[in-house]
C-alpha cells in the first residue's frame, strides 16, 4: 500500500540520477521487498541498478525531487521488473516461470495481431520467434543482450510483450516489401527497382506529428463512447480482466462481453480513421490539425503501433460502481 512507503527526505533538494538512492535507503529497501527480487536471487544492488536506468529513461536530470522519485518508482510494476531482469541475467527458474506464465499470452497475442486463432501455426511462429529475442540468442551475444533490457517497469509486461510483437510484426512485412522491390524485366533478369542506397527507409519528419494526431483522435473518440462500451475497454486493456471476469462484472454472458468488444474495437477504429480524415480541432492549446489523407492515417496507425503502450488507465476513468447491470443478480 502507498501508506507503508518510506518518508521522504528534503523536498526541495533535487536528486542526482546517477545517485538516486543516496540517503533513500528504506526506499530502496521497500521498492526491492514490493519486488519480490529475491525470489530469482537477485541482490539489493543489481535491482537498484535497473531502477536507476528505468529512472534515467523516464525522467530529466536537475528536476527530479524525492517526492517525484519516490512516486515514479512506486508506479513501476516491480514484481514485472523483477522477473524479467532475472530472465536477462540467464536466471533458469525465472526463465521457466515466464515460459509458463506468458507462452499461451504471447500465442493469444499473436494471434490478435495476425486475426487468426492462437494454435494456428502464424500466431504460433510469431510467439515462439520473441523467445529467441528476449532470451538474447538473436544476436548471438548471449543473455547480455537480452531484449528484456528495453523495460523499464512503466507499463505492464503484458501490455509491453503485446507491443514487441506488433513491432515484429510491422518489421516482417517492411523485410518482405524490401525484397518485393526485386522484380524481373521480361528478358527474366533479376534487378532492383531502386537504387540500393534507398532500400532503408529514412526518419520520417512527420513522424511526431503523426503520433500527435492519433493519440488525439484516439482520445475524442474514446470521449463518444457510451459509459458501458468505456467500461468494457477498462476492464479488458486496462485492467486485464477476463472475459468471464468482465460477464460477472456487467451481468454477461462471456460470449456477449467477447461480441461486444470486437464491436467497440471496430467502432473505436472507424471512428479515429474518420476524426484524422476530417480533421481535429484546436483543444486545450493544441493547434488546429488539417484532415489527413488515407496513407496519413495509415503511417498514424504504424507508427503508434511502436511507440510505448496508449495509457488507457489515464483515458478511460474507472468507474465508480462497476456492479452488474440492472435487473440482473450478483452471481
Amino acid at each position: 500500500m502507498i501508506e507503508d512507503l518510506p518518508k521522504r527526505g528534503n523536498e526541495n533538494q533535487c536528486v542526482d540520477l546517477s545517485r538516486p538512492f543516496d540517503g533513500q535507503t528504506s526506499l530502496l529497501q521497500w521498492l526491492y521487498a514490493q519486488s519480490q527480487a529475491g525470489r530469482w536471487e537477485i541482490s539489493r544492488e543489481r535491482f537498484a541498478a535497473v531502477l536507476e536506468r528505468s529512472t534515467k529513461k523516464a525522467l530529466s536530470a536537475g528536476t527530479v525531487t524525492p517526492q517525484k522519485l519516490q512516486e515514479y518508482l512506486s508506479a513501476l510494476h516491480l514484481e514485472d521488473l523483477a522477473l524479467t531482469t532475472a530472465c536477462a541475467d540467464g536466471n533458469e527458474s525465472a526463465w521457466e516461470h515466464f515460459f509458463a506464465a506468458y507462452r499461451a499470452y504471447l500465442r493469444s497475442a499473436a494471434a490478435a495481431i495476425l486475426r487468426c486463432s492462437a494454435g494456428s501455426a502464424e500466431a504460433c511462429d510469431l510467439a515462439d520467434s520473441l523467445f529467441s529475442e528476449l532470451y538474447g540468442l538473436a544476436d548471438a551475444k548471449g543473455s547480455e543482450r537480452s531484449l528484456f533490457r528495453y523495460f523499464h517497469g512503466r507499463s505492464t509486461l503484458k501490455t509491453w510483450l503485446r507491443a514487441v510483437l506488433a513491432q515484429r510484426h510491422i518489421d516482417s512485412i517492411r523485410a518482405g516489401r524490401r525484397f518485393e522491390d526485386l522484380g524481373e524485366d521480361e528478358s527474366g533478369d533479376v534487378h532492383p527497382k531502386t537504387p540500393l542506397g534507398t532500400q532503408l527507409r529514412p526518419v520520417d519528419p512527420h513522424h511526431d506529428r503523426y503520433v500527435a494526431s492519433f493519440t488525439r483522435a484516439l482520445q475524442s473518440a474514446l470521449e463518444r463512447l457510451e459509459p458501458k462500451e468505456k467500461q468494457r475497454l477498462r476492464l479488458y486493456y486496462a485492467e486485464e480482466k477476463t472475459l468471464v471476469e468482465i460477464g460477472r462484472l456487467l451481468g454477461e454472458h462471456e460470449s456477449s462481453v467477447s461480441r461486444h468488444l470486437d464491436r467497440v474495437r471496430r467502432d473505436l477504429r472507424q471512428a479515429v480513421e474518420d476524426i484524422l480524415r476530417q480533421g481535429i480541432g484546436a483543444a486545450n492549446g493544441s493547434a488546429v490539425q488539417p484532415g489527413l489523407s488515407d496513407a496519413e492515417i495509415a503511417l498514424c496507425f504504424e507508427y503508434s503501433a511502436r511507440e510505448i503502450p496508449i495509457d488507457l488507465d489515464k483515458l478511460l476513468p474507472r468507474a465508480k460502481s462497476p456492479g452488474p447491470a440492472a435487473g440482473k443478480g450478483t452471481p
